[in-house]
This record gives structure tokens, sequence and C-alpha cells, in this order.
């Protein structure tokens, strides 16, 4: 098992097949102490010093560079057409302190029990894609 304590670089330079995946959930990228196995096989501990970011390089082994991707996740996608609409939709979900990201023209957030209760109360039109989800960072009050 490797130990990896930071990443080595934010982006590999090495061709496609000269790098190896090792793909996680995005609460992964939140945590500080955590294990995985590339796709390869070759196991990692992480004891890290600061996140990760998807595509960053973990390892090096001769010409191969480790990358972490992020794996996609179903999120609800809330479509506005201007900004009052868009203030209001915002305003009702971040009630719900739920992980949420800011498009153009619409709001992703994470998929869960609450927001599908408030998508039926509210009416709105939504889609469930499958997506990199990457919610603001939350802040404290």
């Amino acid at each position: 098992m490797h130990l990896i304590e930071s990443m080595i670089a934010v982006k590999s330079d090495k061709p496609p097949e000269n790098r190896i995946e090792l793909a996680i959930e995005r609460r992964k990228f939140l945590k500080r102490r955590w294990r995985a196995t590339a796709s390869d096989g070759t196991d990692f501990g992480f004891d890290l010093e600061s996140r990760l970011t998807d595509g960053c390089v973990i390892y090096q082994d001769g010409n191969t560079d480790y990358i972490v991707r992020q794996l996609p996740e179903k999120v609800y996608e809330v479509a506005f057409t201007n900004p009052a609409e868009g203030a209001l939709i915002g305003w009702k979900v971040g009630n719900l302190h739920l992980p949420a990201q800011i498009m153009e023209g619409s709001l992703r957030i994470l998929h869960d029990d609450a927001m599908k209760q408030l998508l039926a109360r509210e009416g709105w039109p939504f889609t469930e894609p499958e997506v990199l989800f990457t919610p603001m960072k939350a802040m404290a009050h």
C-alpha cells in the first residue's frame, strides 16, 4: 500500500495510456483519511494535508501517473428562466441546507428525499442527470 499525503500535480501531462485511474465518489474528496484501490489493483492509503481534486496526480511509478477521478452521481437539476425565479428556487433549496451547484440557467442539488418532497410540493420541472457534481463549498454562518 502506498501512503498519499498530498497531490503531486493538479493534472497529468502523460498520454492516456500512461495514466491509471482511481475512481472515487465525491464525498471521499471531503475526507482527510481513507483507502482506495486503483483500476490496476494498486492499494492506496490517504492521510491528506489538503483536499484532492478531480484529475490530480497522486502517485508516479516510472512513466505512469496514478490519477484520482470523481465518479458521476445522480442529482436533481432545476432549470430557471430569469433571475427572480432562480433566486426563489435558490432560497427554498438553501433552506434545506443541501449541497448545490449553480449552473447557467439551472441549479443542481444533491439527490435527497427532502429535495424530492420540495420538488413535488412546488411543482417545479426537473431532470435527474448523472453528472460530476461539484457543489459550492459550505460557508460558516
